[in-house]
């Protein structure tokens, strides 16, 4: 850990229980602060009655849901009358006395955690997990394609900036945000001004391991995909990567798909003899990952890819696209040498040539293998929340006074 004294973080995530990754990440960042007996506050919404509890210097706080919310995905709901927590929220916060708030999204926690930091004077840091400007444009498609072909993408493109402008204005209120690739910190640094660290994401190198693989060795090639079945991951093309592998005469291989959404009836209409698992977690999820030859992950909106490197992890060369976070966890091995290669970087119209190519190519995939675990080891949840308290030092204000507490008043939100 840093050597300054770690801050009393209170950190208000948009989801905690659900299959995403914010969800996944908020998880780690919990478990991460237990174990290091770090002051942190975890503020989240869940299904039953309100629950406070303190287990050490970890303290959680989970706040029902209420009737007016409504779905934005299969586990995933917004709840606009959430303030109705604010008074129980600032006794929390009275007692806990944090020394800043940490957000991850425009949700109904994020946003009353950020008007909860102004209110209080804290400092409030922003992480960005989800491309939401991405996701717009690409769920809006269907209602965007009624107009001609020109003007329905020039529709979908000003969709997609005018939702990346709202929502940098939200972000620009954090004095410090995080992104978890390159590009995205240095997009969001220049529409918001802000400085933004990196934070990228660890995975669990001994659950994610090749060693759970026990499928029969006379199996088919297994090409797998694991993530939400919708639009924006663009799940459909991996039917069509079925369809292209067929025509380029290669039928000895099978599709392992691991997840739920919107896209799975299309997919399973398409693709009948692919095996679809649904959610799995744990060691099911495991044994999924390294019992797969080749991980498709065809999505161009996310922003890191945290199961491209769980396949990695599995010993699973993983095929994207170079759009989105996934290119920066895949050494294509088209572009550098085989000896560090994970996997491959690809457009659209590549994956079903590529992937006939690593079936006839037993030796090369062999390399992938090792090369995608031996990269995943230096991936660590630890070196990326270290990582994240080192970059909270810049907004850390001056020890208070003593005495100095906390009262909510009537906010404005």
């Amino acid at each position: 850990m840093p050597a300054f004294n770690p801050p009393r973080v209170a950190y208000f995530p948009d989801s905690f229980h659900e299959v995403n990754g914010v969800a996944h990440t908020s998880r780690h960042f919990q478990a991460f602060a237990r174990n290091h007996n770090l002051p942190f506050l975890c503020v989240r919404a869940g299904d039953r009655s309100p629950a406070f509890e303190k287990d050490g210097n970890l303290w959680t706080l989970e706040l029902p849901r209420g009737m007016l919310a409504f779905a934005l995905e299969k586990d995933l709901s917004f709840d606009p009358a959430f303030p109705r927590h604010i008074p129980v929220i600032g006794d929390v916060l009275e007692e806990f006395q944090p020394t800043l708030i940490h957000i991850t999204g425009p949700s109904e926690l994020g946003l009353l955690g950020a008007a909860l930091a102004s209110e209080l004077d804290l400092p409030l840091a922003a992480s960005w997990h989800t491309n939401v400007h991405e996701y717009l444009a690409r769920r809006s498609h269907w209602l965007l394609r009624l107009l001609p072909d020109h003007h329905g993408l020039a529709a979908e493109k000003s969709l997609e900036d005018l939702t990346m402008a709202a929502a940098a204005r939200f972000y620009s209120v954090a004095q410090l945000l995080f992104a978890p690739n390159p590009e995205l910190c240095h997009q969001l640094r220049s529409l918001t001004g802000r400085p933004c660290s990196l934070m990228p994401r660890g995975v669990d190198t001994h659950l994610f391991h090749p060693r759970k693989r026990d499928r029969p060795t006379n199996q088919p090639f297994t090409l797998g995909f694991v993530g939400r079945l919708s639009v924006e991951k663009n799940v459909t093309l991996l039917a069509d990567i079925h369809d292209q592998i067929l025509t380029l005469g290669v039928s000895s291989f099978r599709f392992l798909i691991v997840g739920h959404g919107a896209e799975e009836p299309t997919l399973r209409q398409r693709m009948p003899n692919a095996d679809f698992t649904g959610v799995l977690h744990g060691e099911a999820l495991a044994r999924a990952y390294a019992n797969m030859d080749l991980f498709v992950f065809p999505s161009h909106t996310d922003t890191f890819g945290n199961v491209v490197l769980e396949a990695l992890a599995s010993g699973v060369p993983a095929l994207v696209t170079p759009h989105g976070g996934p290119r920066h966890i895949v050494r294509d091995a088209a572009a550098s040498s085989t000896a560090r290669a994970t996997g491959r970087v690809l457009e659209d119209h590549e994956f079903a040539s590529a992937i006939a190519h690593l079936i006839a190519q037993p030796a090369l995939l062999a390399t992938l293998r090792e090369n995608a675990r031996a990269y995943a080891l230096g991936n660590t949840w630890d070196a990326v929340f270290e990582g994240i308290y080192r970059a909270y030092a810049a907004i850390l204000p001056h020890p208070a006074p003593p005495g100095c507490g906390y009262e909510i008043s009537e906010m404005r939100l």
